[in-house]
C-alpha cells in the first residue's frame, strides 16, 4: 500500500517535452545504409584540412601527417527512413578513424535541419539492432529452457521492471521530483513485482521482500549521508552535463543516489531470496531446530554468499570504469590522487554503499526467516528423534514418542495399551 501511494503521489504523467539541442543523444536520427565505398587520396579529398603542426613526433602531428599522406575512404550513404528516404550523401573516413565503413553496412545518421543542405546528415554510429535482438532472443530461450515456468515469469518481471523505469522513474525525475524518493518507490515496486511473480505469494517470499526493503533503506540513508559528505555533484561527464543543461531543476547528486539504490537492488534480491530459501530448507531438514539454531546455520551459509557477492559487485563497477582507470594508469597517478577524483570517488561510493547493504541484508534476512519459519512447529504428537523411547504403557494425558510403523515393539505396545 505504501508503494502504491508513493507511485500515485509521484506519478509524472509522461516526460516533459523539450526542443532538441542537437547535442549528444539529443539529436534527430535516422536509419541508413552504406551504398558505396571507394578509396581516394586524403590530400585530393582535402579531408584533413592541412597539417596543423610540422612536429610529427607529437600525436596530433603524426595523425595529421597520416591523414595528409594516407588513403581515405569516400562512403556514399543512403537514408532509409524519415522524410528524406532515398536521399544520399557522402562522408570521408580518415585512415586512423576507429570506425571504418564498408559497403552494405547499416548505420545511424544524425539529422540537423538548420545546417546547410549538404551537411544536414552525418554518420554517428553503427546500427546494432540485429545482433542485439538476436542476443536477446538467445537469452530469453536459455532462460525459458532452463527455468521453465519460473524462467517465463522472470522474463515477464524483467519486462515490467523496464516499464516501471521507463514510464515512472525516468519521467518522474525529469519532471523535478526528488530522485531519492522516486528511486525508493520505483525500486520497491520493481522488487515486489519481480519477487512475487518469480517466487510466488508466500511467507518465504515476503521475508525476502522485508529483508530487501530494510537493506534498501540502509543503502538510502548511508548513500545520502556520504554523497553529501564527500561533496559528490553527480555531474561528471558529458551526459550528466547535458542532462543538467536541459533540466537545471534536476538534483544531480540525488540522481547519483538514485542510481546507487537501483543498481544495488538486483544483487540484493539474489542475496535475500537465497538466504530465505536456505533457512526454509534447513527447517525442512530438521523441523525441531529452533530459531537460534536456524539463524546460526543460515548465517554460516550467508558468510560464503557475502564473500562472492561483494567481489562480484566490486568487479562489476571496476569493469564499467576500466577505461577511466586505464587513463589514470597511463598518467602514473598515485592511488590517493585517483581515488580523490570525483569520477572514481563516485564509483567507490557506489561500490562500498552497495556492499554494506549486501552485507547487512544477510543477518537481517536470516534472522527474519528464522523467526518466521520456526513458528511452523511439528505436530503435538511428534517429538525429536533424539528423545529416548519410553517402554511400557503411557497414561492418557502423557504424549509419548510416535511409534515407528512396521516395528514389532510398536505393535506390541499398541496391543498392550
Amino acid at each position: 500500500m505504501a508503494v502504491l501511494v508513493g507511485m500515485v503521489v509521484l506519478w509524472p504523467g509522461g516526460a516533459p517535452a523539450h526542443e532538441r539541442t542537437g547535442v549528444g543523444f539529443d539529436r534527430q536520427t535516422q536509419q541508413a545504409t552504406v551504398a558505396e565505398v571507394e578509396s581516394i587520396s586524403c590530400s585530393s579529398a582535402n579531408a584533413s584540412g592541412g597539417t596543423p603542426t610540422g612536429d610529427t613526433s607529437t600525436a596530433e602531428g603524426s595523425s595529421a601527417q597520416q591523414q595528409e599522406d594516407g588513403t581515405c575512404k569516400k562512403a556514399t550513404i543512403r537514408v532509409d527512413t524519415g522524410a528524406d528516404k532515398g536521399r544520399t550523401f557522402t562522408e570521408i573516413v580518415q585512415p586512423d578513424q576507429s570506425r571504418q565503413l564498408h559497403e552494405g553496412q547499416k548505420v545511424v545518421v544524425a539529422y540537423e535541419p538548420s545546417a546547410p543542405k549538404d551537411l544536414q546528415y552525418s554518420v554517428t554510429d553503427v546500427d546494432r539492432r540485429v545482433p542485439l535482438s538476436l542476443l536477446a532472443i538467445i537469452f530469453a530461450v536459455a532462460v525459458v529452457v532452463v527455468g521453465r515456468l519460473r524462467g517465463v515469469m522472470a522474463l515477464v518481471a524483467l519486462a515490467i521492471s523496464f516499464m516501471v523505469l521507463n514510464f515512472f522513474v525516468l519521467p518522474a525525475i525529469l519532471q523535478g521530483s526528488n530522485p531519492l524518493a522516486v528511486a525508493v518507490v520505483g525500486a520497491s515496486a520493481i522488487m515486489l513485482i519481480a519477487l512475487y511473480l518469480c517466487h510466488g505469494l508466500s511467507a518465504r517470499t515476503s521475508v525476502a521482500v522485508l529483508g530487501t526493503l530494510i537493506s534498501l533503506l540502509l543503502i538510502g540513508v548511508l548513500g545520502s549521508w556520504f554523497v553529501d559528505w564527500a561533496a559528490l555533484t553527480g555531474n561528471t561527464d558529458d551526459n550528466t552535463g547535458l542532462i543538467h543543461g536541459l533540466y537545471p531543476t534536476i538534483d544531480m547528486s540525488g540522481l547519483l543516489l538514485a542510481g546507487i539504490i537501483i543498481g544495488s537492488l538486483g544483487v540484493l534480491d539474489d542475496v535475500t531470496v537465497t538466504q530465505t530459501s536456505a533457512v526454509w530448507e534447513l527447517h525442512e531438514a530438521n523441523p525441531s531446530m529452533g530459531w537460534r539454531g536456524l539463524y546460526r546455520a543460515g548465517i554460516r551459509i550467508g558468510r560464503d554468499h557475502i564473500a562472492s557477492v561483494v567481489n562480484t559487485l566490486v568487479l562489476a563497477y571496476a569493469g564499467a570504469a576500466l577505461p577511466l582507470l586505464l587513463l589514470f594508469s597511463i598518467a602514473e597517478s598515485s592511488v590517493g590522487t585517483v581515488a580523490n577524483s570525483e569520477l572514481v570517488a563516485e564509483e567507490i561510493v557506489r561500490t562500498l554503499i552497495g556492499s554494506i547493504g549486501l552485507v547487512a541484508s544477510v543477518p537481517v534476512t536470516t534472522a527474519l526467516a528464522a523467526l518466521v519459519v520456526s513458528a511452523d512447529r511439528p505436530g503435538t504428537g511428534a517429538l525429536p528423534e533424539t528423545a529416548p523411547a519410553t517402554p511400557g504403557a503411557t497414561s492418557a494425558g502423557t504424549s509419548g514418542p510416535a511409534p515407528q510403523q512396521g516395528s514389532r515393539g510398536g505393535k506390541g505396545r499398541r496391543r498392550k495399551h
